[in-house]
């Protein structure tokens, strides 16, 4: 049987339903290309018509397509050789005159799903590409803020948002008259419910519902349920405000992300909707979701996960008294992984200060420094790590969770630099050579023996001692380093600036 969502999918964007305002602002989008020339994000949940819309704008304006979707290898070289080619490139038709203006549209699909080694580069290259392109570009998206921020920035951004079922329902009747079906108002009405704001869901259902019977009733529906992914922003709803304990750890098994992820994204919103006692027993349960998650990191036995999964979910539901109304804007974790470069940079500065790998800086050692310094409190002692790190304003908001323009962070990374300058003029004095770091009070990569003639340490061979006996430096510093190695544990980064 052919399938219903490929057979019924739009072939003009008057054809596409539930979402008026988006359709009509990608069509304008398209007539005044000529005149802005950008790319654009088309962003919203599976199933409400992003890419059909992609394709019937492209039949309606006469223009050819060219597609890269999720399936493909999305490498830097791949994007740039196939994507970047399409977008400055003239179609035969355009060459030909037949008033299309050569147009061609490229489409990407899934442009927030690209990360990984797989996918190396891919986003910076995608950015080049519509930044420089001389064809449209849709970019396809679920999660607009999975994209770098460079990449949103580049394009105009059109939201698809939930179907609602009272626009699914003109679909489903349309299509069961088309396919000779009869059907009970009752039973379309249960599918769109059903699949709550899925349009694509909600034709599929129907298929299935009404495959081995020409009369749809509502019992055909109920008997075709079938467990749907649930948005990690609808978890949340699910989790702090509604569902009970049993229902929330169901929830938790239909997000797409793993209990160490669904951890974070709690205990940042959880403050959002709980207080007093409410919050003090949410808390209880993240704290035993957290060593749940620690065991599976220590034995990679992920049979715990089970466990962590009940208590972020069902605990900090059973956490709730009663069910929480209204609307609330839940916030991204602070540590989810950047979707631009300020992460990798912050992880290699600790790394590089702390003598470990990025591995261990990641996961040892930045959770520390965040949770020491969240909010960029004590003041003090987030000024302390900014100058230790040598963190810029994005660097310090990245950690901390606060705002990389306030005037809070300006004035932190203004202080740390101070406290830089000074500790390196106070120490110049204290040393009479060797190498060392800035924060040591050494200018990095000189020699200060005091002679201004041999500043920069090419011809006096010093010790660090002021003594001018003409030993290396780099023997006091191997036999500093073998004393070192008997007492690091492995997180020396957190003490040396506290």
């Amino acid at each position: 049987m052919t399938d219903w969502t490929e057979k019924y999918r739009p072939s003009t964007l008057s054809a596409v339903r539930g979402n008026d305002k988006a359709r009509d602002a990608l069509a304008e989008w398209a007539k005044t290309w000529d005149d802005h020339r950008e790319a654009v994000v088309v962003h919203g949940s599976p199933g409400v018509g992003k890419t059909s819309a992609a394709h019937a704008l492209a039949a309606d304006m006469g223009w050819e397509t060219v597609e890269l979707n999720a399936s493909d290898q999305r490498t830097a070289d791949v994007i740039e050789r196939f994507a970047g080619r399409a977008a400055k490139n003239a179609t035969l038709a355009g060459s030909m005159g037949d008033g299309s203006g050569g147009r061609q549209l490229v489409i990407l699909d899934e442009a927030d799903n690209i990360h990984g080694n797989y996918d190396r580069g891919g986003a910076s290259a995608i950015t080049r590409v519509v930044k420089d392109a001389d064809q449209p570009i849709v970019l396809i998206a679920n999660e607009y803020y999975d994209m770098s921020r460079g990449l949103r920035n580049a394009c105009r951004e059109i939201e698809f948002r939930d179907v609602s079922a009272r626009s699914i329902v003109p679909v489903l009747r349309d299509i069961c008259r088309r396919e000779n079906v009869e059907f009970d108002a009752d039973a379309l009405d249960r599918i769109a419910e059903v699949n709550d704001g899925d349009l694509r869901s909600a034709v599929n259902d129907l298929q299935a519902a009404a495959e081995d019977d020409r009369r749809l009733t509502v019992d055909d529906v109920v008997t075709s349920d079938r467990d749907r992914s649930l948005g990690v922003f609808p978890f949340l709803d699910a989790v702090l405000k509604e569902e009970s304990a049993e229902e929330a750890i169901q929830s938790a098994y239909r997000v797409d992300e793993t209990p160490d992820d669904l951890t974070k994204w709690i205990a940042e919103n959880v403050t959002k909707v709980y207080e007093g006692a409410e919050l003090a027993r949410a808390y209880d349960s993240l704290a035993d979701a957290d060593r749940w998650l620690g065991r599976v990191r220590a034995s990679q036995e992920y049979g715990y996960w089970r466990y962590a999964t009940d208590a972020l979910a069902g605990g900090v539901a059973a956490a709730r008294d009663g069910s929480k109304g209204g609307w609330t804007r839940f916030n991204r974790p602070q540590f989810w992984p950047s979707s631009d470069s300020t992460a990798d940079e912050v992880v290699r500065k600790v790394a590089e200060r702390g003598g470990f790998s990025m591995a261990t800086a990641r996961r040892e050692v930045l959770p520390f420094l965040a949770a020491m310094t969240h909010h960029c409190k004590p003041r003090d002692l987030t000024v302390a790590m900014v100058a230790y790190y040598d963190l810029d304003e994005a660097a310090v908001s990245f950690v901390t969770g606060s705002g990389e323009t306030t005037n809070k962070v300006e004035s932190i990374v203004a202080d740390a630099q101070e406290l830089r300058e000074s500790e390196l003029e106070e120490h110049s004095g204290a040393f009479g050579g060797g190498r060392g770091d800035v924060s040591d009070g050494v200018d990095e990569g000189r020699v200060l023996d005091g002679d201004a003639d041999d500043a920069d340490g090419a011809d006096d061979p010093v010790d660090g001692d002021g003594d001018g006996d003409g030993e290396t430096a780099d023997a006091d510093a191997d036999a500093g380093a073998d004393a070192d190695a008997d007492t690091d544990d492995g997180q020396s980064g957190l003490s040396d600036f506290m």
